[in-house]
């Protein structure tokens, strides 16, 4: 694991809604890239894209590989430490086709290893990752997938 102290991260504050609770502490910032997928399902009565699950590596600052995000959400290291989140805040993305910035607690139970002590996780800086309504629109396009690529910025805080 990559221990980042709060001085070397970003300078760019997302917002107090989705910033982790006074006295938090930071224990870990990676890049995430990959994919989101989504499935075109029905939804009232028209068709709408349903996101399924991310599909992600998580980088450290040199790019080096150091573990996966993937459905739950979960983050697992490759020494096996991972975590479960659950969201607790929502924000629109300043780019329109990226997905939103997120704040997430630690579900109970699911921490372990070197994220055991991680209590939040803080989703910023995002890249893409948003589907296209237009290609999910009719019943022809019901059950059809698609993976967009998207990156973002996970901090872990303790």
């Amino acid at each position: 694991m990559v221990a980042v102290s709060i001085a070397a991260l970003p300078t760019q504050p997302p917002g107090d809604s989705l910033n982790p609770p006074a006295g938090s502490r930071a224990v870990l910032q990676a890049k995430g890239e990959g994919v989101q997928i989504y499935v075109c399902s029905s939804a009232n009565g028209g068709f709408k894209w349903k996101l399924d699950s991310p599909d992600a590596e998580l980088l450290d600052p040199s790019g080096k590989i150091i573990g996966s995000h993937f459905a739950g959400p979960t983050w697992r290291l490759l020494d096996g430490s991972q975590v479960v989140g659950e969201l607790i805040a929502s924000k629109p993305a300043p780019e329109s086709t990226s997905v939103a910035w997120l704040l997430l607690r630690s579900k109970v139970g699911t921490a372990a290893g070197r994220f055991a002590s991680v209590k939040f996780i803080q989703r910023t800086e995002t890249h893409g990752g948003v589907a296209a309504s237009s290609d999910c629109q009719n019943l022809q396009d019901s059950g059809k997938t698609v993976r967009i690529p998207y990156s973002a910025t996970y901090t872990f805080y303790q």
